[in-house]
């Protein structure tokens, strides 16, 4: 039996550069904090997290250079583009955020924003560690191996 899609849940954005610049430990879903008219950009589609980051501050959670296109029909009642966005997670996953960040020297790496099922906005972040320039290349080797694995056992089927 066939899924149907659901029409509310819809990728927004990708940050398809954080898998390439870091090791993914651990991934949590947080709600993000936004006015009307940034809902309403994000249903239109302009916005990027490519270059944002999350970080832990008087406990709390929060997106920071995230970008917003600015709603052309929302006027007076604009909003500011990269300002900082407030991250809703509960109590446990904000300690164990914390623990990551403060004690262990990890990074908090938005990876996709979405609309979820309920048409809420959602974001995945992914608990990371950066990668040094040895290890890129070596995903870098394994991809291409893998793809080259492929081509040689599609062309002896």
């Amino acid at each position: 039996m066939v899924e149907k899609s659901d029409p509310n849940s819809k990728l927004i954005a990708e940050n398809r550069r954080a898998r390439f610049d870091y090791f993914i430990e651990d991934t949590i879903e947080a709600g993000v904090m936004l006015f009307g008219s940034e809902v309403k950009s994000l249903r239109v589609g302009g916005s990027n997290i490519a270059e944002s980051y999350a970080s832990v501050e008087k406990s709390e959670l929060w997106l920071i250079n995230s970008y917003v296109a600015p709603y052309l029909q929302a006027k007076t009642f604009g909003h500011e583009e990269r300002r900082h966005r407030k991250l809703l997670v509960s109590k446990k996953e904000m300690a164990r955020l914390w623990n990551a960040t403060a004690r262990e020297g990890m990074t908090i790496v938005p990876l996709k924003m979405y609309f979820n099922d309920r048409g809420k906005v959602k974001i995945l972040i992914g608990i990371a560690k950066g990668k040094k320039n040895q290890d890129k290349r070596e995903t870098e080797a394994k991809r291409d191996w893998n793809r080259q694995k492929q081509r040689l056992l599609k062309q002896n089927i």
